[in-house]
Protein backbone atom coordinates (compact mmCIF):
# COMPACT_ATOMS: atom_id res chain seq x y z
CA UNK A 1 0.00 0.00 0.00
CA UNK A 2 2.86 2.31 0.79
CA UNK A 3 4.62 1.75 -2.13
CA UNK A 4 1.44 2.42 -4.39
CA UNK A 5 0.78 5.65 -2.58
CA UNK A 6 4.46 6.94 -2.91
CA UNK A 7 4.75 6.16 -6.86
CA UNK A 8 1.57 8.05 -7.22
CA UNK A 9 1.62 10.79 -5.01
CA UNK A 10 5.43 11.35 -6.32
CA UNK A 11 3.44 11.43 -10.03
CA UNK A 12 1.52 14.74 -8.60
CA UNK A 13 -2.00 12.74 -7.71
CA UNK A 14 -2.90 13.28 -4.04
CA UNK A 15 -4.59 9.96 -2.88
CA UNK A 16 -7.39 10.10 -0.83
CA UNK A 17 -7.84 6.48 -0.11
CA UNK A 18 -7.07 3.15 0.48
CA UNK A 19 -9.47 0.99 -0.68
CA UNK A 20 -8.79 -2.57 -0.63
CA UNK A 21 -10.54 -4.10 -4.02
CA UNK A 22 -8.59 -7.49 -4.09
CA UNK A 23 -5.19 -8.87 -1.73
CA UNK A 24 -4.27 -11.64 -3.46
CA UNK A 25 -0.68 -12.53 -4.97
CA UNK A 26 -1.01 -9.16 -6.52
CA UNK A 27 -2.52 -6.21 -4.40
CA UNK A 28 -5.55 -3.75 -5.92
CA UNK A 29 -6.05 -0.97 -3.82
CA UNK A 30 -8.09 2.32 -5.09
CA UNK A 31 -6.48 5.36 -4.02
CA UNK A 32 -8.27 7.93 -5.66
CA UNK A 33 -12.09 8.68 -7.07
CA UNK A 34 -10.85 7.50 -10.76
CA UNK A 35 -6.99 5.58 -9.44
CA UNK A 36 -6.34 1.87 -8.88
CA UNK A 37 -2.99 0.47 -8.87
CA UNK A 38 -2.16 -3.35 -8.84
CA UNK A 39 0.86 -4.15 -7.14
CA UNK A 40 2.57 -7.38 -7.22
CA UNK A 41 2.90 -8.67 -3.11
CA UNK A 42 3.84 -11.90 -3.94
CA UNK A 43 8.07 -11.20 -3.96
CA UNK A 44 9.14 -14.82 -4.22
CA UNK A 45 6.39 -16.22 -6.45
CA UNK A 46 7.02 -17.78 -9.97
CA UNK A 47 6.68 -14.31 -11.98
CA UNK A 48 9.14 -11.62 -10.40
CA UNK A 49 9.51 -7.83 -12.39
CA UNK A 50 7.59 -5.88 -14.79
CA UNK A 51 7.50 -7.64 -17.99
CA UNK A 52 4.09 -9.32 -17.68
CA UNK A 53 3.10 -5.54 -16.46
CA UNK A 54 4.60 -4.41 -19.50
CA UNK A 55 2.96 -6.04 -21.52
CA UNK A 56 -0.59 -6.14 -20.41
CA UNK A 57 -0.50 -2.33 -20.67
CA UNK A 58 0.78 -2.73 -24.10
CA UNK A 59 -2.41 -4.64 -24.96
CA UNK A 60 -4.74 -3.21 -22.89
CA UNK A 61 -4.11 0.83 -23.53
CA UNK A 62 -4.64 -0.63 -27.93
CA UNK A 63 -7.34 -2.17 -27.18
CA UNK A 64 -9.19 0.83 -25.01
CA UNK A 65 -7.61 3.33 -27.43
CA UNK A 66 -10.00 1.42 -29.84
CA UNK A 67 -13.06 1.35 -27.80
CA UNK A 68 -12.75 -2.34 -27.37
CA UNK A 69 -14.48 -3.42 -24.11
CA UNK A 70 -11.88 -3.15 -21.61
CA UNK A 71 -11.16 -1.74 -18.22
CA UNK A 72 -7.91 1.06 -19.49
CA UNK A 73 -4.78 2.33 -18.30
CA UNK A 74 -4.94 5.85 -15.90
CA UNK A 75 -4.92 8.55 -18.59
CA UNK A 76 -3.27 11.04 -15.28
CA UNK A 77 -0.39 9.31 -14.49
CA UNK A 78 2.16 6.79 -16.68
CA UNK A 79 0.94 3.17 -16.09
CA UNK A 80 4.12 1.64 -15.24
CA UNK A 81 5.58 -0.90 -14.47
CA UNK A 82 7.10 1.07 -12.25
CA UNK A 83 9.49 -0.42 -8.93
CA UNK A 84 8.94 1.31 -5.70
CA UNK A 85 10.50 -0.20 -2.48
CA UNK A 86 10.49 -3.99 -3.69
CA UNK A 87 7.22 -3.88 -5.27
CA UNK A 88 6.10 -4.02 -9.31
CA UNK A 89 3.13 -2.13 -9.93
CA UNK A 90 0.81 -0.50 -12.46
CA UNK A 91 -2.25 2.01 -12.95
CA UNK A 92 -5.80 1.92 -13.90
CA UNK A 93 -8.89 3.84 -14.08
CA UNK A 94 -11.55 2.86 -11.56
CA UNK A 95 -14.77 1.38 -13.12
CA UNK A 96 -18.16 0.88 -11.25
CA UNK A 97 -18.99 -2.94 -11.18
CA UNK A 98 -23.04 -3.66 -10.63
CA UNK A 99 -24.28 -6.44 -9.27
CA UNK A 100 -25.57 -8.61 -12.23
CA UNK A 101 -24.73 -11.93 -13.96
CA UNK A 102 -22.78 -11.29 -17.48
CA UNK A 103 -24.66 -12.29 -20.71
CA UNK A 104 -23.20 -15.57 -22.27
CA UNK A 105 -23.45 -13.85 -25.50
CA UNK A 106 -22.42 -10.58 -24.36
CA UNK A 107 -19.71 -12.70 -23.06
CA UNK A 108 -18.71 -14.02 -26.83
CA UNK A 109 -19.44 -10.90 -28.69
CA UNK A 110 -17.02 -8.66 -26.52
CA UNK A 111 -14.27 -11.48 -26.92
CA UNK A 112 -14.17 -11.66 -30.56
CA UNK A 113 -14.67 -7.80 -30.54
CA UNK A 114 -11.29 -7.70 -28.29
CA UNK A 115 -9.92 -10.52 -30.85
CA UNK A 116 -11.09 -8.65 -33.87
CA UNK A 117 -8.62 -5.63 -32.45
CA UNK A 118 -5.42 -7.66 -31.60
CA UNK A 119 -5.41 -9.32 -34.75
CA UNK A 120 -3.77 -5.97 -36.09
CA UNK A 121 -0.94 -6.56 -34.37
CA UNK A 122 1.35 -9.56 -32.01
CA UNK A 123 2.77 -6.89 -29.52
CA UNK A 124 6.18 -8.73 -29.36
CA UNK A 125 4.14 -11.87 -27.57
CA UNK A 126 5.93 -14.49 -27.05
CA UNK A 127 4.88 -18.15 -28.63
CA UNK A 128 1.94 -20.49 -26.90
CA UNK A 129 3.07 -18.94 -23.21
CA UNK A 130 1.59 -20.15 -20.86
CA UNK A 131 2.39 -23.74 -22.05
CA UNK A 132 5.48 -23.43 -22.05
CA UNK A 133 5.70 -21.56 -18.81
CA UNK A 134 3.53 -24.80 -17.06
CA UNK A 135 5.67 -27.17 -18.46
CA UNK A 136 9.10 -25.52 -16.73
CA UNK A 137 6.76 -25.55 -13.59
CA UNK A 138 5.82 -29.02 -13.86
CA UNK A 139 9.35 -29.73 -13.80
CA UNK A 140 9.75 -27.67 -10.46
CA UNK A 141 7.16 -29.53 -9.00
CA UNK A 142 8.81 -33.04 -9.16
CA UNK A 143 11.82 -31.42 -7.96
CA UNK A 144 10.17 -30.14 -5.20
CA UNK A 145 7.93 -32.99 -4.52
CA UNK A 146 4.70 -30.90 -5.34
CA UNK A 147 1.96 -33.59 -6.97
CA UNK A 148 2.38 -37.31 -7.37
CA UNK A 149 4.90 -38.80 -10.05
CA UNK A 150 2.03 -40.10 -11.99
CA UNK A 151 -0.01 -36.78 -11.79
CA UNK A 152 3.37 -35.04 -12.99
CA UNK A 153 3.55 -37.54 -15.72
CA UNK A 154 -0.27 -36.91 -17.15
CA UNK A 155 0.45 -33.19 -16.90
CA UNK A 156 4.02 -32.98 -18.64
CA UNK A 157 2.56 -35.37 -21.95
CA UNK A 158 -0.59 -33.19 -22.23
CA UNK A 159 1.33 -29.94 -22.02
CA UNK A 160 4.10 -31.47 -24.71
CA UNK A 161 1.87 -32.64 -26.96
CA UNK A 162 -0.61 -29.70 -26.57
CA UNK A 163 2.42 -27.70 -27.75
CA UNK A 164 3.35 -29.89 -30.75
CA UNK A 165 -0.22 -29.99 -32.05
CA UNK A 166 -1.22 -26.03 -31.42
CA UNK A 167 2.44 -25.06 -33.07
CA UNK A 168 1.46 -25.40 -36.41
CA UNK A 169 -2.40 -22.86 -35.78
CA UNK A 170 -2.69 -19.81 -36.88
CA UNK A 171 -0.93 -17.34 -34.19
CA UNK A 172 -3.18 -14.13 -32.77
CA UNK A 173 -2.56 -11.91 -29.70
CA UNK A 174 -5.03 -13.92 -26.99
CA UNK A 175 -6.13 -12.38 -23.52
CA UNK A 176 -4.39 -15.43 -21.95
CA UNK A 177 -6.58 -16.19 -19.34
CA UNK A 178 -9.92 -15.56 -20.47
CA UNK A 179 -12.27 -16.98 -17.55
CA UNK A 180 -15.25 -15.46 -15.54
CA UNK A 181 -13.00 -13.55 -13.07
CA UNK A 182 -11.56 -11.48 -15.11
CA UNK A 183 -14.99 -9.97 -16.51
CA UNK A 184 -16.56 -7.08 -14.98
CA UNK A 185 -19.83 -6.45 -15.59
CA UNK A 186 -19.80 -2.47 -14.99
CA UNK A 187 -22.21 0.56 -15.66
CA UNK A 188 -19.85 1.04 -19.04
CA UNK A 189 -21.14 -2.67 -19.85
CA UNK A 190 -18.96 -6.03 -19.59
CA UNK A 191 -15.39 -5.01 -19.40
CA UNK A 192 -12.20 -7.89 -19.89
CA UNK A 193 -9.89 -7.31 -17.17
CA UNK A 194 -6.40 -8.61 -16.26
CA UNK A 195 -4.06 -8.92 -19.68
CA UNK A 196 -1.09 -10.06 -18.18
CA UNK A 197 -1.00 -13.49 -19.33
CA UNK A 198 -1.03 -12.13 -23.16
CA UNK A 199 0.42 -14.19 -25.75
CA UNK A 200 0.58 -15.58 -29.37
CA UNK A 201 -1.98 -18.64 -29.70
CA UNK A 202 -4.72 -19.48 -31.52
CA UNK A 203 -8.12 -18.13 -30.49
CA UNK A 204 -9.48 -21.29 -29.67
CA UNK A 205 -7.42 -20.91 -26.16
CA UNK A 206 -9.20 -18.45 -24.59
CA UNK A 207 -12.10 -19.56 -26.01
CA UNK A 208 -11.49 -22.72 -23.95
CA UNK A 209 -10.39 -21.15 -21.26
CA UNK A 210 -14.00 -19.33 -20.57
CA UNK A 211 -15.96 -22.47 -21.37
CA UNK A 212 -14.18 -25.07 -19.82
CA UNK A 213 -16.19 -24.60 -17.04
CA UNK A 214 -19.06 -24.51 -18.53
CA UNK A 215 -18.44 -27.59 -21.15
CA UNK A 216 -16.84 -30.09 -18.99
CA UNK A 217 -16.69 -29.08 -15.00
CA UNK A 218 -20.41 -27.99 -14.66
CA UNK A 219 -21.54 -29.76 -17.59
CA UNK A 220 -24.00 -26.43 -18.54
CA UNK A 221 -23.85 -26.79 -22.11
CA UNK A 222 -26.57 -24.11 -22.88
CA UNK A 223 -24.16 -21.84 -21.50
CA UNK A 224 -21.31 -23.02 -23.34
CA UNK A 225 -23.03 -22.73 -26.40
CA UNK A 226 -24.51 -19.29 -25.82
CA UNK A 227 -21.04 -18.08 -25.40
CA UNK A 228 -20.00 -19.63 -28.76
CA UNK A 229 -23.28 -18.74 -30.66
CA UNK A 230 -22.12 -14.74 -29.60
CA UNK A 231 -18.52 -14.82 -30.46
CA UNK A 232 -19.62 -16.49 -33.60
CA UNK A 233 -22.10 -14.02 -34.81
CA UNK A 234 -20.11 -11.16 -34.87
CA UNK A 235 -17.49 -12.91 -36.96
CA UNK A 236 -15.24 -14.34 -35.12
CA UNK A 237 -14.40 -18.16 -35.99
CA UNK A 238 -13.37 -21.30 -34.02
CA UNK A 239 -11.59 -24.62 -35.12
CA UNK A 240 -13.30 -26.90 -33.69
CA UNK A 241 -10.45 -29.46 -33.84
CA UNK A 242 -7.87 -27.09 -32.48
CA UNK A 243 -10.39 -25.72 -29.65
CA UNK A 244 -10.65 -29.46 -28.11
CA UNK A 245 -6.86 -29.42 -28.18
CA UNK A 246 -6.85 -26.23 -26.08
CA UNK A 247 -9.79 -27.85 -23.89
CA UNK A 248 -7.04 -30.41 -23.04
CA UNK A 249 -3.88 -27.93 -23.10
CA UNK A 250 -6.21 -25.25 -20.40
CA UNK A 251 -6.80 -28.30 -18.14
CA UNK A 252 -3.57 -28.79 -17.59
CA UNK A 253 -2.04 -25.45 -17.68
CA UNK A 254 -5.11 -25.11 -14.52
CA UNK A 255 -4.07 -28.28 -12.86
CA UNK A 256 -0.58 -27.46 -12.97
CA UNK A 257 -0.97 -23.90 -11.28
CA UNK A 258 -3.52 -25.16 -8.69
CA UNK A 259 -0.61 -25.49 -6.43
CA UNK A 260 0.80 -22.43 -6.53
CA UNK A 261 -2.32 -20.30 -6.87
CA UNK A 262 -4.21 -22.45 -4.24
CA UNK A 263 -1.36 -24.17 -1.66
CA UNK A 264 -2.87 -27.00 0.25
CA UNK A 265 -6.65 -26.49 -0.94
CA UNK A 266 -9.07 -29.36 0.03
CA UNK A 267 -13.04 -29.05 0.07
CA UNK A 268 -14.23 -27.87 -3.85
CA UNK A 269 -11.22 -26.69 -4.97
CA UNK A 270 -9.80 -30.34 -4.29
CA UNK A 271 -12.30 -31.76 -5.97
CA UNK A 272 -12.37 -29.79 -8.52
CA UNK A 273 -8.18 -30.13 -9.05
CA UNK A 274 -9.45 -34.47 -9.12
CA UNK A 275 -11.80 -33.95 -11.46
CA UNK A 276 -9.72 -32.11 -14.00
CA UNK A 277 -6.80 -34.50 -13.80
CA UNK A 278 -9.22 -37.37 -14.08
CA UNK A 279 -10.50 -35.86 -17.08
CA UNK A 280 -7.36 -35.08 -18.17
CA UNK A 281 -6.24 -39.47 -17.38
CA UNK A 282 -9.53 -40.24 -20.07
CA UNK A 283 -8.02 -38.26 -22.84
Amino acid sequence: MRAAVEVAERSGIRTDRHEVIQAANTLVVRLTDDLVARVLVDQDGHRQGGEWFQREIAVARHLAERGAPVIPVHSGIDPGPHEHLGHTMNFWKFVQSIDAEPDPLEVGRTLAECHRHLAEHDFGLPKLAILHETLAMVERHERDGVMTKEDLKLLRHHLSSSIQRLDGAPMKALHGDAHFGNLMVTRDGLLWTDWEDAFLGPVEWDLASILWNARHLDGDHALADQITRGYQTVGGTVDPEVLETCYTARAAVMSAWYPVLYPGADGERARKLRFRMDWLAGR
